[in-house]
């Protein structure tokens, strides 16, 4: 059977993408064969003949070999904006069943799928739908991002109940500083640790020995 990982953040920058390219590959270091997923980017450039958002194309670069771009990120917008906004732009309705056939063709060729968000947990979809409502159908076990600045205990705190009130496990968190803040990040991770109720996978560096990671996957 397959095994996805979904990851999301406290909010848009908080570092997923960092996070799921360090998994993937810590995972083909390992040996297993695992592959990115990026259901929905907002944020095309010009690439070749097409359009290519930056955070799939660093996903499809770290996955194994056997997914085209276009598998990994199934749904794209030119607009850097919310994506239900940039899909009203262009007169599109985001439909979650595109998601989800997209997932399962990709969870039958890898034994790991890490699927990374856009934006925060509950980034909306289109008019009714949220990105947490349609993670927590799919039943995955969340990674959340914290980006350590001024607000983050707010942010992620709220971001941990929203996942959790969803009857997602919330399978661990992430300490992302990217300053090399210190002292007040390290209160920041103490308060976090002693919160979340969920373990601290990586603090700062984002490059986990496979020894690692293949131990908590197993463990979600």
């Amino acid at each position: 059977m397959s095994q996805t990982l979904f990851i999301t953040g406290t909010d848009t920058d908080a570092g997923k993408t960092v996070v799921s390219v360090a998994l993937l590959r810590a995972l083909a270091a390992a040996g297993v064969p695992a592959c990115g997923f990026k259901p929905v980017a907002s944020g095309g450039e010009p690439h070749g003949d097409a359009l290519a958002n930056a955070d799939a194309l660093a996903m499809h670069a770290a996955s194994a070999a056997g997914a085209s771009l276009e598998e990994i990120n199934p749904v794209l917008f030119e607009p850097a904006i919310a994506p239900h906004l940039a899909a009203a732009r262009v007169g599109q309705c985001i439909d979650p069943a595109v998601l989800s056939q997209a997932h399962a063709l990709l969870a039958r060729r890898f034994p790991v799928v890490v699927a990374e968000g856009a934006g925060g947990w509950l980034t909306p979809l289109n008019d009714t739908l949220l990105l947490g409502d349609w993670v927590a159908a799919q039943c995955w076990p969340v990674l959340l991002v914290v980006r350590l600045k001024l607000g983050c205990l707010n942010h992620a705190l709220l971001t941990a109940e929203a996942i959790q009130r969803r009857g997602v496990t919330l399978a661990g968190w992430v300490a992302n500083d990217p300053q090399g803040a210190g002292a007040e990040c390290q209160g920041m991770i103490e308060t976090l640790s002693a919160r979340l109720g969920a373990p601290l996978w990586v603090q700062r560096g984002f490059e986990p020995a496979p020894a690692e990671v293949l131990p908590r996957l197993l463990a979600c």
